[in-house]
């Protein structure tokens, strides 16, 4: 297998898409990183302008991503998951596509992941393990694979939620289970590569990441009781660490110069290891500083920002692990990056605020309410879909409620 190259730059370029693209779940690397600038800095009283809202999208958790003009985002209508295709601008309806059929939930039915664009196609996973491979023009499906029947996975508890990895002619996913964790699909037909057969644990929430160390490609990913690199050749496991996972296990870890940074909530709290030689893992860290359930956590500047259940809205030192500074002046819920700002939407209420993203403290810049909400939720459920940010827009969810706010400075 060649070695992809997966920089931004390669991204924008061999791609076509827009500099400010979000083609896949937490961006253009998978750190819930904007590199967008000239953004609003702060926000008037009644939030940035909203440019849109869609209605017809259907019921779920799933997170859009924008490529080339286009917005991809799954949804159960019609009595089964859908992917669909909208024009950025407007927020039109111009396909959809079948992912399978409805995934029912106490917390919520629908898709969970977001779904992945790569050149001129698209591949979504729904919450019940359907992976179609569709052209980005119109919605035609190449191919579609089960994870539950094809792989041999088992579905979670709350639903498959990774979003698909695409790493140069390969798909990754983690059905999960005795053939494999993790498994490699060939892009163009959906047909295994290999599975990684020396790791068998079932599959959790988190979404796989890429990464180049020690002169070898692998994929990392983290389940209830592991957190693993396998080769990106053939699926063999390079290093493993013993994680010892509650409840549930969701934030996507984080790759930085050869160290690893993952997060769980439920009292786990997190920890950072040390890739060496010879694939030898040294553990740096592990404490409670950042218990964060499922609203992600970001690396910016040397820091990460997150909500930690218990602490409140955390800055932590990534070498260290030590707290910089805590916050409970906002409620919890999910983060993305984009400009020096920290965009937070609280689970609770749909509130939206700015932030700064530095080590001064907690510093708000502007704050809104959605409105409106959905009315379909259900009752255990909350505003859970992470804020997007894409070519100066805000795209925000509420289960059928899709948002667009303007976020460009004038």
């Amino acid at each position: 297998m060649k070695k992809p190259i997966l920089t931004t730059l390669f991204i924008a370029t061999a791609l076509g898409l827009q500099a400010g693209d979000w083609p896949q779940w937490r961006g253009p690397n998978r750190d819930g990183i904007s590199r967008e600038t000239g953004l609003h800095q702060a926000w008037p009283s009644a939030g940035p302008k909203r440019v849109w809202l869609s209605r017809d999208i259907g019921i779920g958790y799933s997170a859009p991503v924008v490529a080339n003009g286009r917005l991809f985002v799954m949804g159960t209508k019609g009595g089964k998951e859908q992917l669909f295709a909208k024009e950025a601008k407007s927020g039109k309806t111009l396909w959809t596509a079948e992912l399978g059929g409805i995934f029912n939930n106490s917390w919520g039915d629908g898709p969970r992941g977001s779904a992945t664009v790569d050149g001129a196609k698209v591949f979504a996973l729904g919450a019940g393990g359907g992976l179609i491979c569709a052209n980005t023009a119109d919605g035609q499906v190449n191919w579609r694979v089960e994870l539950t029947g094809d792989l041999g996975g088992e579905t979670p508890k709350w639903g498959y939620s990774e979003s698909v990895l695409v790493d140069g002619n390969f798909v990754i996913c983690t059905p999960g289970g005795d053939k494999g964790t993790l498994a490699v699909l060939d892009k163009t037909a959906g047909e295994v590569k290999w599975r990684s057969g020396d790791w068998t644990d079932e599959a959790q929430y988190t979404s796989v990441i890429p990464a180049d160390h020690n002169g070898q490609r692998q994929y990392i990913q983290l389940t209830m009781k592991t957190l693993a690199g396998v080769s990106a050749e053939d699926g063999k496991v390079l290093w493993r660490n013993a994680w010892r996972g509650r409840t549930a296990v969701v934030p996507t870890p984080i790759f930085r110069d050869g160290q690893v940074y993952i997060s769980s909530g439920y009292g786990v709290g997190c920890r950072k290891i040390t890739l060496k030689a010879g694939h030898k893992v040294v553990q740096d860290y592990h404490n409670r500083n950042i218990k964060n359930q499922h609203g992600g956590v970001l690396l910016h500047d040397g820091h990460l920002y997150g909500y930690s259940d218990g602490r409140g809205w955390t800055c932590q030192n990534f070498e260290t692990g030590e707290v910089v500074w805590d916050s409970k002046e906002f409620g919890k819920g999910c983060v993305t990056y984009a400009d020096s700002r920290l965009y937070c939407l609280e689970e609770s209420s749909g509130t939206v605020a700015l932030a700064s993203a530095d080590t001064a403290g907690w510093k708000e810049h502007g704050r809104f309410k959605l409105e409106p909400q959905t009315e379909q939720r259900k009752p255990a459920g909350r505003v859970w879909t992470h804020p997007v940010v894409a070519n100066g827009v805000m795209y925000l969810r509420d289960q059928e409620l899709l948002f667009a706010f303007d976020v460009r400075a004038k």
